[in-house]
């Protein structure tokens, strides 16, 4: 396959739902999205193997991290891999939701994106992809010209009853 990549690591089956929503989400961009479980935490050792393994894969590639709690994986991933890095952790309410700071403070030269919306990590990933692949820059242009037309199509029926 020719496609350009995505490679979803989730830290724990636990979050595979919201890997799929990632997924469902870049398929639809014309990505390949591969799932994998790994955590930096437990099997450093299976994760470095994964990263090694698709880091050899001469597509252009993009890595979704998915992981709560500590989020150690985004960052292991980050300075582990030569392509970019997405963190989206999954939604918590432990701790007050402040368990999303583990994804947003790294280290000194670790620099994966925040993104907490499962379809719009899979959007910066096409956009980010778009760059190499003129057909997902396309697909990518496609869907926002569907969400500007449904603002136009919601506005002219909010307009006319008002």
């Amino acid at each position: 396959m020719n496609q350009p990549l995505v490679v979803i690591l989730m830290g724990s089956k636990a979050d595979e739902a919201h890997c799929q929503k990632i997924a469902e989400a870049a398929r639809g961009f014309g990505l390949d999205a591969i799932l994998r479980v790994a955590s930096a935490h437990k099997t450093p050792e299976h994760a470095l193997g994964i990263l090694r393994q698709y880091e050899a894969d001469p597509r252009p590639k993009v890595y979704i991290t998915v992981a709560g709690r500590s989020n150690a994986l985004s960052g292991f991933t980050d300075g582990s891999v030569a392509a970019p890095v997405i963190a989206c952790p999954p939604p918590s309410e432990a701790f007050g939701g402040a368990d999303v700071y583990s994804s947003l403070r790294m280290p000194s030269g670790i620099a994966p994106a925040v993104v907490l919306e499962p379809s719009n990590a899979a959007l910066l990933a096409a956009k980010i992809l778009g760059l190499v692949d003129p057909a997902v820059r396309e697909k990518v242009f496609q869907f926002q010209k569907q969400q500007a037309d449904k603002i136009i199509q919601d506005d002219k029926g909010v307009g006319e009853k008002g």
